[in-house]
C-alpha cells in the first residue's frame, strides 16, 4: 500500500504522541489518596478505654509556646555533623553536643527540590516529580498543611525569605518579605532576611517565625560544595543561630511554655553543587531541635535517622494543632519523651489514627496490610492500660505495661508509614512499558521507511496487507492478550493500562502486534538478508538495496546503547562518560575509513578484492593538501576531545578533583598567565615583521583574544595588579 511521505509522517507522529502520554501517565501517575477535607480538633478520636466511656475530651498539652523555624537552603549534613562542623558551624555544634537540642539526619525523597520539599515539610506527603515542573510556578497549596492548621488555631506567622513559600501560603502570613529564588546572587538575599531580624526578636505579637536562607544553595550552583565561599557563608548562618537563640533565651518568661528553635534543611547538596537527585549528600539533612524541655546533653551522640515529612506530625501535636489529613509521617518519639505517660500514649494514638484512616482510602486491601493490625493491638492495649491508669494503679507493673504499649504504638507507626509510604511513592509501571514499546516500534519503522520517504516519488510503500494477514501478526495478538490478562491479574496495584475497556486494550494489543510484523516484513524487504543467506557480502548489493556501512552501524548501536543508558539515573549522571567514548570510537572509526579511502586501489577494473598500496608507490601517486587535511582531522578532533575533557572534571565522582580550569581560575598563576599574553604579543609582532602568511596571524591573534577573553572574564589578565578572588556571580 503506498502512502505519501507526509501523511505517513502526521501518522507516526500522532501515534508517537499517544505513547509519550502513556508512558507520562505512568510516570506521574495520579494522586491515589482522596482526603480532601482539613483535620480539626473536633474530628480527633477519643482516649481509648476498655470497658467503658472513652474520654473525648482529653488533649495534652502542647509543649511549645513559640516556634522559630530556620531552614538553610541546600545545606548538608555533614555541614554539622561532619569533621569540620565545628569549623563551618561551632556554636551550632556547641548545642548538639553540650546543649538542650535533639540532633536527626532527617532523609529527604527525590526529587529534591526546593517546592516539592517546602510540602513535603509543611504537609507531610511526599510529593512526585511533577512538582518539579511546578517548582518554576508554584501555585496556592490547597492541600491540608501544618500553616493552614496554625493560622486557624489562631497562631500569627511571620516569614522571611524564599517567595516560594509566599506563593504557596499566599494569605497566610501577617507579615513576610519573599526573595527570588533564582538568582545567583548569595549575600544580598540573606542580607535582605536578616536585617529583619532585630525588630522581629523584639516583638510579642507572633507565635511562629519561619526564615529561609538561600545563600547556601547559591553558591552550591556557582562553585560547588568545596568552594572556599562555603565556610563564610556557614559561619554567618552559625552567627545567626546564636542570636535567635540569645533572643529566645532572653525573652523566655517563668511559667510560659518554652520556646523550640528548628534548623532544617529542605535539601542537600551533590558533590556538584546541584540537587534533585537521590544521592547521599542530597537527601542527607541536618535537623536539630533547640529548647529547654529538652534534657542537656553531656558528648556527642550519633544523630538518629529520621524521615523529613516526620517532623510534620512532630510539630503539629507539640503545638497542640491537628496532624495535616495526608500526612504519612511519624511523631519523633524522643521529642515527647519528657512528657507523661498517659501524653505520650495520646500523641502516638493521635499519629496512629492519622496514619490509619489515610491507610484505609489509600489502600484498597488495607485489612491485609501488617500495620492495620498492629494498630489495632496497639490500641486495645492502649485502652487496658487507661483503665487501671484511671482506677489509680500507679504501680511498676503499670509502667512497664505502658512502656509495651509506646512500642507497639511505633512499631504500628513504622509499618504504616512505610506502607503509604511505597504506596504514594509508587510509579504505574505497566503503562510505562507499554508506552515505551509503542514509541520504540514507530521509531522502528520510520528509520526503515525513510529512504522510500526521502526518494523523488516522496512516497513509502507499507506492506500492510501482508503484515495483517500473516500468522506472526495472530499469534503476537494472542501472545500480547495473554500478557495483559496475567499483569493485570496478579498485581496488587492499581494500573492505568488495566483500567481501561477491553476494546481500547484490543485495539492496542492489534496495533502493537500489525507494528511489529510490519517491522519485520521492511527489515526483510531492505536489509540484503538474501545475499547474506548466498554468501555475498551485503556491502556490495545493488544500489536499490539498503547497505549498512561500519560507521553506520556504529552510529546506530552507539545511539541505540546511549538511549538504554538513560533509563538509570546513575548513567544520566555520567552521561559525559558515554559521550566520551562513542565520540573517541567515532573518530577512529572515521580516521579508518579515511585511511581505506586514501590508501587502497582496486586490483582491476572489474575487481572486487582491494590492497594497499606500498609506501614507494604511495608517494608515486599525486597528494594533495585535502587528503593530508582529512587524515589530520580525526587525531585533532581526539587531541581537542581529550583537552576540553581536561578543562573541567563533570559528574558526580570527579567533580571536586582539580583540572585545568581550576589552574586557570587561581589567582596564583596570573603572573605565568600574563606573561604567556606578553610572550604571545612579542611572537606575534615577530612573525608580522617577517611576513609569514595571513593564516597564521590570523590564528595566533585569536588564541591572544580567547586567552585575554577567557582571562578577563575572572579579572587577572587585563589588570593582574588587582585582586581576582571575587565571585562570578557579582
Amino acid at each position: 500500500m503506498k502512502v505519501r511521505s507526509s501523511a505517513f509522517a502526521s501518522f507516526i507522529l500522532m501515534f508517537e504522541v499517544l505513547g509519550v502520554a502513556l508512558f507520562l501517565r505512568g510516570f506521574f501517575p495520579a494522586p491515589v489518596k482522596s482526603l480532601s477535607s482539613k483535620g480539626s480538633l473536633e474530628d480527633l478520636p477519643a482516649e481509648p478505654l476498655s470497658g467503658g466511656s472513652p474520654n473525648a475530651s482529653y488533649i495534652p498539652r502542647p509543649l511549645f509556646g513559640r516556634l522559630v523555624i530556620m531552614l538553610i537552603d541546600a545545606m548538608r549534613e555533614d555541614y554539622v555533623f561532619g569533621a569540620n562542623g565545628r569549623v563551618h558551624m561551632p556554636y551550632t555544634r556547641h548545642l548538639v553536643e553540650r546543649g538542650s537540642a535533639l540532633s536527626f539526619v532527617a532523609k529527604a525523597r527525590s526529587p529534591t527540590v526546593t517546592m516539592p520539599r517546602i510540602k513535603a515539610l509543611t504537609t507531610g506527603s511526599i510529593p512526585g516529580f511533577i512538582d518539579v515542573l511546578m517548582n518554576l510556578n508554584s501555585p496556592a497549596l490547597l492541600e491540608d498543611n501544618l500553616i493552614w492548621q496554625a493560622k486557624t488555631a489562631g497562631k500569627k506567622m511571620i516569614f522571611y525569605g524564599d517567595e516560594t513559600w509566599v506563593r504557596l501560603f499566599p494569605k497566610h502570613f501577617m507579615e513576610y518579605d519573599g526573595t527570588l529564588s533564582f538568582v545567583s546572587d548569595y549575600t544580598e538575599a540573606d542580607n535582605n532576611v536578616t536585617r529583619h531580624l532585630d525588630s522581629t526578636l523584639k516583638r510579642d505579637d507572633w507565635d511562629i517565625l519561619i526564615l529561609h536562607y538561600l545563600g547556601l544553595d547559591h553558591i552550591g550552583h556557582i562553585s560547588g560544595p568545596r568552594s572556599s565561599l562555603i565556610q563564610p557563608k556557614l559561619l554567618e548562618m552559625d552567627d545567626i543561630l546564636k542570636k535567635i537563640h540569645g533572643f529566645l533565651i532572653s525573652k523566655e518568661a517563668e511559667g510560659s511554655l518554652p520556646y523550640l528553635l528548628v534548623l532544617c534543611a529542605d535539601h542537600g547538596m551533590s558533590e556538584t553543587g546541584s540537587h534533585g537527585g537521590s544521592s547521599e549528600p542530597e537527601v542527607n539533612t541536618p535537623l536539630v531541635l533547640i529548647s529547654p524541655a529538652f534534657k542537656r546533653k553531656v558528648g556527642m551522640e550519633k544523630p538518629d535517622e529520621v524521615e523529613q515529612v516526620d517532623l510534620t506530625p512532630t510539630l503539629a501535636l507539640s503545638l497542640g494543632l491537628p496532624i495535616s489529613q495526608n500526612s504519612v509521617g511519624r511523631v519523633i518519639q524522643s521529642v515527647f519523651e519528657e512528657t507523661s505517660l498517659r501524653d505520650q500514649l495520646r500523641f502516638l494514638h493521635l499519629n496512629g489514627h492519622q496514619l490509619n484512616s489515610l491507610l484505609k482510602d489509600s489502600i484498597p486491601d488495607y485489612e491485609k496490610e501488617a500495620g492495620f493490625e498492629q494498630y489495632r493491638v496497639a490500641e486495645k492495649a492502649h485502652g487496658s492500660w487507661m483503665k487501671r491508669y484511671l482506677e489509680g494503679n500507679m504501680s511498676e507493673v503499670l509502667t512497664n505495661m505502658g512502656k509495651k504499649v509506646l512500642k507497639q504504638y511505633f512499631e504500628a507507626l513504622s509499618t504504616m508509614s512505610s506502607a503509604l509510604s511505597k504506596q504514594l511513592g509508587k510509579y504505574d509501571v505497566y503503562s510505562m512499558i507499554a508506552g515505551m514499546v509503542f514509541v520504540f516500534q514507530l521509531l522502528l519503522v520510520l528509520l526503515l521507511a525513510m529512504p522510500e520517504a526521502l526518494s523523488g516519488s516522496a512516497s513509502v510503500d507499507l506492506p500492510v496487507i501482508s503484515a495483517l494477514l500473516s500468522l506472526p501478526f495472530y499469534l503476537l495478538c494472542l501472545l500480547l492478550a495473554s500478557v495483559h490478562v496475567l499483569v493485570c491479574t496478579s498485581t496488587e496495584s492499581s494500573c492505568y493500562f488495566c483500567s481501561l475497556s477491553w476494546g481500547l486494550v484490543f485495539a492496542a494489543i492489534a496495533f502493537s502486534s500489525a507494528m511489529s510484523c510490519l517491522m519485520l516484513y521492511m527489515m526483510t524487504r531492505r536489509l540484503p538478508l538474501g545475499l547474506k543467506l548466498y554468501g555475498k557480502s551485503p556491502l556490495k548489493s545493488s544500489s536499490s538495496e539498503w547497505s549498512l556501512s561500519e560507521l553506520d552501524v556504529l552510529l546506530l548501536v552507539g545511539t541505540a546503547g546511549h538511549t538504554l543508558s538513560l533509563a538509570s539515573s546513575s548513567f544520566i549522571e555520567e552521561e559525559h562518560q558515554t559521550w566520551y567514548f562513542l565520540l573517541n570510537t567515532l573518530c577512529l572509526v572515521v580516521f579508518q575509513d579515511v585511511c581505506c579511502k586514501y590508501f587502497r586501489e582496486k586490483s582491476g577494473p572489474g575487481g572486487e578484492e582491494e590492497h594497499v598500496l606500498p609506501y614507494k608507490d604511495y608517494h608515486k601517486e599525486e597528494m594533495y593538501p585535502e587528503k593530508w587535511l582529512a587524515l589530520a582531522t580525526p587525531p585533532f578532533v581526539l587531541l581537542c576531545c581529550r583537552l576540553l575533557r581536561y578543562l573541567n572534571q563533570t559528574g558526580m565522582q570527579w567533580a571536586h578533583l582539580p583540572d585545568l580550569g581550576h589552574w586557570l581560575n587561581s589567582s596564583e598563576h596570573k603572573v605565568v598567565l600574563s606573561l604567556l599574553s606578553a610572550f604571545s604579543l612579542v611572537l606575534i609582532y615577530f612573525l608580522i615583521q617577517r611576513r609569514c602568511s595571513l593564516v597564521s596571524k590570523i590564528a595566533l591573534a585569536l588564541g591572544l583574544l580567547g586567552v585575554y577573553s577567557y582571562r578577563a572574564a575572572v579579572g587577572n589578565v587585563l589588570f593582574p595588579w588587582q585582586h581576582s578572588g571575587r565571585s562570578m556571580s557579582k
